[in-house]
């Protein structure tokens, strides 16, 4: 691990181990399976690439479950919302720059849907009503945000959401914001495959390692083989 961030990387293993002795792992609330989007999918050609921003937490775990996704080509944890002067991990950790740690994922659309990522979101990426938190991390940097990139990806995010909410689905209302992407900056190189290269790190056991063995419980089917 680099010498960068270290306080900050220190604070969230420190959390994670607090937060497993009281039994309120972030891991330990995931949803259960949600509902798949019953509106009307965009009109799209049969092959392509398209690219999708989503901000849910921790950008290490949110990562290491889109990057397990069939039809998931690329996948990069950078900072959105803010500006690129301020798209450095020591200064987003600061919560004042507009920033929320967020995914950068390129998918197939001829393996893998725009709404079926956004299930996989809302149920086993992060808990969508947590306001400016998620498990032990607090702060607007951590907020729940879809930055869509297009008029379709806005409208299906939207009609979702909505749909989730009158189904109750949730406990409490879905706090997801959704706003146009400006820019994606890729966060610093050791934060990218973060799970991989630490697979033992106290929070990464506690919080994220829970929320990949979900995705392959509940959704085997869109899972790489």
């Amino acid at each position: 691990m680099k010498k960068a961030g270290t306080d900050s990387l220190k604070s969230r293993v420190c959390g994670a181990v607090l937060v497993a002795a009281t039994g309120c792992a972030a891991g330990s609330k995931l949803q259960a399976q949600i509902p798949a989007y019953e509106g009307k999918s965009p009109s799209i050609v049969s092959k392509g690439k398209q690219t999708a921003v989503l901000g849910g937490g921790c950008f290490w775990g949110v990562e290491a479950v889109f990057r397990r996704i069939k039809g998931v080509k690329t996948v990069t944890v950078g900072y959105s919302g803010g500006t690129a002067a301020s798209a450095k991990y020591e200064v987003v950790s600061s919560g004042k720059t507009g920033h929320a740690e967020s995914v950068e994922i390129t998918f197939d659309l001829s393996q893998v849907s725009y709404d079926q990522l956004l299930r996989v979101f809302f149920s086993v990426a992060h808990n969508p009503t947590e306001l400016n938190r998620q498990g032990p991390d607090e702060g607007t940097q951590y907020r729940s945000v879809i930055f869509y990139a297009d008029e379709d990806q806005k409208q299906v995010a939207l009609a979702y959401i909505d749909q989730l909410n009158k189904a109750r689905v949730f406990p409490g209302p879905i706090v997801t914001q959704v706003v146009p992407l400006k820019a994606f900056y890729p966060a610093e190189a050791y934060h990218q495959d973060y799970l991989e290269h630490h697979p033992d790190n106290p929070y990464i056991v506690v919080n994220d390692l829970p929320k990949v063995q979900k995705l392959k419980k509940e959704y085997p089917a869109l899972c790489k083989r």
